[in-house]
């Protein structure tokens, strides 16, 4: 039950003054704010109602004060974006102009078009080729340094442009191995003894006779004798035990009877010619690119 005192009593345990007020037999003490919690919590009242009127503020229907200095986050935000926009464009400019062999020769314009690239791979290449472009089976990993067609910058941006056996672009990357078991050059037992020697060119079965010759027969004109492969035809190097469509000896039985055959889009009109150059960059920079045209294996000579 609440009771009135005299304001000002002071209590005798405290010796503060009471505010008059008992709730059952419990008495508030008038114990007034720090002076200097006052102060800071008069300036905050201060700086707000100034920062209502210099900053935009106030909610109406369909805008908001816009304060004396005209200032406002979108506008900070495109400054920032033209800015950024009028530095990008004097790189796309520079990159625009250079031939792609060039860019080794200009490190600052190069670290620009391996980040431009590594953006432009996130959005268009890793569905294939995954995000760290290890890639899986059937999609090249192009962190190695393993080329099928060459892995200089000006390959490589050749390769983007026109694909990989591309329908409708007459300088695509063709390649074809002949299906040598559902076409019948080969019986099954044949196919079989030169998935044996293939094997045996990178170490991981024994050869056979009939396989070897069987190879020269069918397979030498385009992976070489050695099997280390061409780059003129696309056909892999059979040695390096890096396998594209896998190094089992049932994958390479069904290689050998029906070929996995690829494709990979022709960029040309889907990305511009200087995201085209950036991805090949970017792509040169993972860890295989070469800095000039690697010369064919000696081996692969095509006999």
């Amino acid at each position: 039950m609440a009771e009135h005192h005299p304001k000002g009593r002071l209590d005798e345990a405290t010796n503060t003054e009471t505010v008059g007020h008992e709730w059952d037999g419990i008495e508030e003490l008038n114990t007034p704010l720090p002076r200097w919690w006052l102060w800071t919590f008069y300036a905050c009242i201060v700086f707000a109602l100034g920062y209502s009127v210099v900053y935009p503020a106030w909610p109406m229907l369909s805008s908001a004060t816009q304060g004396t200095l005209g200032w406002t986050s979108r506008g900070e935000l495109d400054k920032d974006m033209k800015a950024a926009a009028a530095t990008r464009a004097k790189t796309v400019a520079a990159l625009a102009d250079m031939r792609i062999e060039e860019l080794p020769k200009h490190p600052e314009l190069m670290r620009a078009a391996v980040a431009g690239g590594a953006a432009a791979f996130r959005i268009n290449c890793v569905q294939c080729h995954g995000a760290g472009a290890a890639g899986s089976k059937g999609f090249p990993n192009l962190n190695d340094d393993d080329w099928l067609w060459g892995g200089d910058l000006k390959t490589i941006e050749t390769t983007l442009l026109h694909g990989i056996r591309q329908p409708g672009d007459d300088a695509t990357r063709m390649s074809i191995m002949p299906n040598f078991g559902s076409d019948g050059l080969l019986t099954a037992a044949q196919i079989d003894a030169v998935a044996g020697h293939v094997l045996s060119l990178s170490g991981k079965a024994r050869g056979n006779a009939e396989g070897a010759k069987l190879f020269a027969d069918n397979c030498a004109v385009c992976h070489g004798p050695a099997g280390k492969g061409s780059r003129q035809f696309g056909a892999p190097n059979l040695t390096d035990a890096i396998w594209l469509d896998g190094g089992t000896k049932d994958d390479v039985v069904a290689q050998i009877g029906k070929p996995h055959m690829g494709v990979m889009p022709a960029w040309t009109g889907r990305l511009d010619p200087v995201t085209i150059k950036m991805l090949a960059a970017y792509v040169h920079s993972l860890g295989g690119g070469e800095q000039t045209p690697a010369p064919e294996p000696e081996a692969a000579a095509t006999p």
